[in-house]
C-alpha cells in the first residue's frame, strides 16, 4: 500500500479491498456532477462494482501499468487521482481525476496533484506526464493550467460523451519543467 501525506488532514491512498462500499458511496453521493465528464460514473451502479475497480487496480499497480489512489480528508474518501496507459518505454503517462461535488473548489485536486507528481517523476523513472481532457471541461483545463501542463493538441472527435463525440485536449508536463517550476 502506497500512502502520500499532503498534510495532516489530506492524503492520498492505494485502495484497498474494504474501501469498496466507501469508494462507491463517494461516487454514488456526485453520480450527476461527475457523470457529466467521466464515462465509468454511468457502469458503477452498485458497491460490487467499485470492488471489481479496486481488485482491478490491485493487479495493475502489481504488474507497473497503473496507480490508483483514493483522496482521503480526515480519513473519507472524498475523490481519486491516478495514474495510466503507463509506458515504460516512452517513460509517459496520463494521469487523471475526479472531486466529490461537495468538496469541488477547495483546492484539494491540485493540492493532490502536486503531491502525485512529485511521487511519480520522484519514484517511476517518469519523464512526461499528460492530462487529457474534452474542451467543455473548463475545471480540469484550470487545473492543468494551475500545475504547468502545457497545451500539446486536440485529437478531433477523439471520445463519447453522453453519445455525442467530442474533441480531446492533450496538455503535457516533462519531469525537468516540473523540477524547474517553484510550486
Amino acid at each position: 500500500m502506497a500512502t502520500i501525506t499532503i498534510d495532516g488532514h489530506l492524503e492520498l491512498k492505494t485502495y484497498e479491498i474494504d474501501d469498496f462500499q466507501a469508494l462507491f458511496d463517494s461516487i454514488n453521493s456526485s453520480r450527476q456532477h461527475l457523470g457529466q465528464w467521466l464515462s465509468w460514473v454511468a457502469k458503477t451502479t452498485r458497491a460490487e462494482h467499485s470492488l471489481e475497480f479496486i481488485q482491478q487496480a490491485q493487479h495493475q499497480l502489481h504488474t507497473q501499468q497503473a496507480l490508483a489512489m483514493g483522496i482521503f480528508v480526515n480519513g473519507t474518501i472524498v475523490g481519486g487521482v491516478g495514474m495510466h496507459d503507463w509506458s515504460h518505454d516512452t517513460k509517459r503517462a496520463q494521469i487523471g481525476y475526479w472531486i466529490c461535488k461537495e468538496h469541488e473548489g477547495k483546492g484539494l485536486v491540485t493540492r493532490s496533484l502536486q503531491g502525485l507528481i512529485n511521487y511519480l517523476f520522484g519514484t517511476t523513472g517518469l519523464n512526461k506526464i499528460e492530462i487529457h481532457y474534452v474542451p467543455a471541461n473548463r475545471r480540469s483545463a484550470a487545473v492543468a493550467e494551475r500545475l504547468g501542463f502545457r497545451l500539446e493538441g486536440v485529437i478531433r472527435q477523439s471520445t463519447m460523451r453522453n453519445g455525442v463525440a467530442e474533441d480531446i485536449v492533450v496538455t503535457g508536463l516533462l519531469k525537468n519543467e516540473w523540477k524547474s517550476m517553484a510550486l
